[in-house]
């Protein structure tokens, strides 16, 4: 619902790259004081990249792109708290498969009652025309996740999550090629910091 409001109000282009590049700078402070994971001095460069990346991507914005923005930032501390639940999740059950599976599984359940019992006919209707694509992308999603899930068994999550960042650059060239959004070189040039910064912090 996060992500809706956000693109609804502001391009995907600023603040897809504000929400998914902040989020591994969140999960690497709270991986430090909370978990106890030890980061070298290359991860928190990577850190201070992604800040200037940013705030360079956040320098004067409209006022409709300044609430998305701020809706980008909430949504950036939601991915930050769930990587780092289910970080320390798949951890401790020893089986990332099935620990993939039954959270796409409850959280889908409870993703469609709610949609069932709150708007019923536009989810009825949006299933019936869209189940074929909805179905492929949600087998590429449990994927996906689940691989980063058994990534996050054997490396730090902060770097996990920086690495799957840099889905940065596909999520611009995206909003450019599909959305038809007017692409400013400062956009580029921030969004292309902000995956290198995930990068470096990678190397860490």
């Amino acid at each position: 619902m996060l992500v809706a409001s956000t693109y609804r109000i502001a391009d995907m282009s600023q603040t897809y790259p504000i929400m998914r590049g902040t989020a591994p700078l969140l999960v690497a402070t709270a991986g430090v004081g909370l978990l106890s994971e030890s980061l070298s001095s290359f991860a928190w460069l990577g850190i201070a990249i992604i800040c200037i990346g940013i705030l360079s991507m956040a320098a004067a914005p409209s006022i409709g792109q300044r609430k998305g923005m701020l809706l980008a930032l909430v949504n950036a501390a939601v991915i930050a708290s769930y990587t780092l639940i289910d970080g320390v999740g798949v951890r401790k059950s020893g089986a990332p498969a099935a620990y993939t599976l039954w959270i796409f599984l409850l959280t889908g359940l409870a993703l469609a009652v709610w949609a069932f019992a709150v708007r019923r006919r536009e989810f009825c209707r949006y299933l019936a025309r869209h189940w074929r694509p909805g179905v492929i992308g949600g087998f590429g999603t449990v994927v996906s996740y689940g691989l980063a899930l058994w990534a996050m068994t054997a490396a730090p999550i902060a770097t996990v999550s920086a690495l799957r960042e840099t889905s940065i650059l596909f999520g611009v060239v995206i909003s450019a090629l599909v959305l038809k959004e007017q692409l400013t070189r400062r956009r580029i040039m921030a969004a292309c910091i902000i995956a290198g910064g995930a990068m470096v912090l990678r190397l860490g």
